[in-house]
């Protein structure tokens, strides 16, 4: 009975519209009183949860990437962007993805992303001739790509639900997103070609010059993250906390576009939306007990063992789950959940945990914009005011892209574990 529980409670607790972190702790709490545990496990468990050192960079990295998109720092970076790209047809929508991979690998937060890129490319998109509906579809889409390329919040998350290296499974997402990214970029090329988009302004070494002057500092940012954290400086944790102060001085005192009720209030913003995903972490903490002490990991393991599927029939059946649960959880909450019940399958089959943290962050960042209840479409839909059916019909070539990927990522292992096998 406590085993058809932990599945029928939560499902029944979220059409009731209880938010996520209630529907688990509510879950855990009841199934917990109804077995007999002793309730003071709940205490240990609920903040125990939370007493993951790299569970810290996640505030920081959100501090960071808000920052960021208010003080300046994303602005130049789009603007450098496009001095490269002008004069190709579709270099506005080609900026819009690579200003997503470069704000992803600064902030890790995929809405935050959507906001910051979509607020300083939707009026060019628009007013050049892409349509409301492609701008505002391409940005929702390309946002996304903040939960696969490092410092992914959701990755931070995965790392610490499964034990793994941290540092190991941001390497292991940088080849697939930028494969992602090149492909979305030549799909926005053949319909730039076929819609004759007007071409912007041609790619002049003076502009592109004085783009990079003028975004230096703000480059500076990947190079403080990235360097440091594969050159062995700091770790991905201490790279969060750094990246806040460079993004503080960058914005304050070299870029002057912040005052100091500005940052105060940024940083109410971030510790609001880190309160959200740490509660819904802490909540998690005590139904992944609940779910693991139950024995279901271990008997759903020995099911599929049975069934002798093998590997490629088990990572496409734990594909559709994780893409039907992406498209109705946010990241933190599917990882949480999922996580104990399906690595210990994955590993089963023999498939690497630092694999199938790829082939989990990519399924999520799909959910991410898929319908009906994908985030970055609400997000997209309540900034630029759009219906969010309209978003729905443009989002679905950046969806068959984005599987296609996703079938690649998930059956040629190659992809994501040919960076963390050179780094051994």
């Amino acid at each position: 009975m406590s085993h058809i529980l932990f599945i029928v409670l939560p499902i029944v607790l979220l059409v009731l519209g209880l938010p996520i972190f209630l529907v688990l702790l509510t879950t855990g709490l009841f199934i917990l009183l109804t077995s007999g545990t002793p309730a003071g496990v709940v205490q240990t468990v609920l903040f125990g949860s939370l007493g993951s050192y790299p569970l810290v960079a996640i505030p920081f990295f959100i501090l960071a990437g808000e920052i960021m998109g208010q003080g300046g720092i994303a602005k130049r970076i789009v603007a450098w962007v496009i001095s490269i790209v002008g004069g190709v047809r579709g270099s506005l929508a080609l900026a819009t993805i690579a200003s997503s991979e470069i704000f992803g690998a600064m902030s890790g937060s995929s809405v935050g992303c959507v906001a910051a890129v979509g607020r300083l490319l939707f009026p060019a998109l628009r007013d050049n001739g892409y349509g409301d509906r492609f701008a505002v579809s391409l940005i929702a889409c390309s946002g996304a790509i903040a939960i696969i390329i490092p410092p992914s919040i959701a990755m931070i998350i995965y790392a610490v639900t499964a034990q793994q290296s941290l540092t190991v499974l941001f390497t292991a997402g940088i080849i697939p997103a930028i494969m992602i990214g090149v492909m979305e970029a030549a799909f926005v090329l053949v319909y730039a070609r076929i819609k004759v988009v007007p071409v912007t302004d041609k790619t002049r070494w003076k502009n592109i010059a004085a783009a990079t002057k003028d975004a230096g500092w703000a480059l500076g940012t990947i190079g403080i993250i990235f360097g440091g954290i594969y050159g062995g400086i700091f770790t991905p944790t201490e790279a969060a906390g750094i990246a806040v102060v460079y993004s503080v001085v960058i914005a304050k005192f070299v870029y002057r576009e912040i005052t100091w009720p500005d940052l105060g209030r940024i940083v109410m913003s971030a510790a609001n939306l880190t309160t959200q995903i740490l509660l819904i972490v802490a909540g998690a903490g005590v139904y992944s007990w609940l779910l693991t002490t139950s024995g279901i990991p271990q008997q759903l393991v020995n099911y599929i063992s049975a069934l002798d599927a093998g590997p490629v029939v088990t990572l496409l059946l734990m594909n559709i789950i994780l893409l039907f649960v992406g498209s109705f959880l946010e990241p933190p909450a599917a990882i949480l959940i999922l996580a104990p019940l399906c690595v210990p399958v994955a590993e089963a089959m023999h498939i690497s945990p630092i694999h199938f943290g790829v082939i989990f962050a990519v399924n999520l960042s799909i959910g991410m914009f898929m319908p009906p209840f994908g985030l970055n479409i609400f997000a997209a839909h309540l900034m630029f005011k759009m219906p969010i059916t309209k978003i729905y019909k443009g989002v679905i070539p950046y969806l068959v892209i984005n599987l296609i990927a996703l079938m690649i990522i998930t059956y040629v292992p190659i992809v994501s574990m040919a960076l963390p096998n050179l780094l051994k």
